[in-house]
């Protein structure tokens, strides 16, 4: 049973941002995943026909890369885990939120990659993920704020 990321993965990115926007709200946008496209601009398409619940799993496409994800923990609005194989790449990736101050919330989100397109260029490959989850939280503060991105 996965219950975090591989803390051992030759690529491992950790990021945190500062919302000014309810936990409840945050929470929302970013786990209505058939809306992510329209937000996420880096998110092609995204589709989930069951609840999202442990277990389910959810289809989504970035960069060129069609990707079936499976929720292996949800604990509303706290935390979400999902992951699984895409073209070689073992991923998974984990969400944590938490409120901060007078109604803010921070995300704190952590991506562990493996397999051999990874190992085939480790630095590349982690700036890759890098740039993907600073842009992700960017624009999950500024969607989650109302602000034009």
């Amino acid at each position: 049973m996965i219950i975090g990321i591989d803390t051992g993965a030759p690529v491992v990115v950790r990021l945190d941002i500062t919302v000014d926007a309810p936990i409840d709200r945050v929470w929302a946008l970013h786990t209505d995943i058939a809306a992510w496209p329209t937000w996420q601009h880096e998110i092609t398409a995204a589709n989930i026909d069951e609840p999202l619940t442990a277990g389910a799993t959810f289809h989504w496409s970035t960069f060129g890369l069609d990707i079936a994800s499976t929720v292996r923990l949800i604990d509303p609005p706290h935390r979400i885990l999902w992951g699984g194989p895409a073209h070689g790449i073992t991923g998974i990736h984990q969400w944590t939120f938490e409120t901060v101050g007078s109604g803010g919330t921070r995300v704190l989100t952590e991506e562990s990659w493996d397999g051999d397109p990874i190992r085939a260029d480790v630095p590349a490959m982690q700036a890759a993920l890098h740039q993907s989850l600073t842009t992700w939280l960017t624009l999950l503060k500024n969607t989650s704020e109302n602000k034009s991105v």
